[in-house]
């Protein structure tokens, strides 16, 4: 099963202050006006907001899903295909660009303290 932008909409839905939008012309999601991710225009692909770490790890472990462009060498961000990526693992990378946007106050609210 491949996953769709649908899909990534009901997820993003879950973290509080989400908001859809667009980037470069294509869906976006954000958080307080900071990127979490939008569609590539490739249309196949996301653009999510990683570490460096993270991405050199992702993309030496399975390049057939987790990759760059030239375009996105400078940048803390990679390019993940919809129709292959580990759905648990996009959801962990999105949750950690959330958490890392996220109010304190939204994080609490998501984790369910008060």
């Amino acid at each position: 099963m491949s996953f769709t932008w649908n899909d990534l909409r009901d997820l993003l839905q879950q973290f509080p202050g989400v908001e859809e939008g667009t980037s470069y012309g294509t869906p976006a999601f954000r958080i307080r006006g900071k990127f979490l991710t939008r569609l590539h225009e490739d249309g196949v692909s996301l653009v999510v907001r990683v570490g460096f770490d993270e991405r050199a790890h992702l993309m030496a472990t399975d390049p057939d899903n987790f990759y760059i462009t030239p375009h996105y060498q400078d940048w803390p961000s990679m390019l993940v295909r919809l129709d292959g990526v580990p759905v648990e693992i996009l959801r962990r990378l999105l949750e950690e660009s959330w958490r890392a946007a996220a109010t304190k106050k939204q994080i609490a609210a998501y984790d369910g303290r008060p």
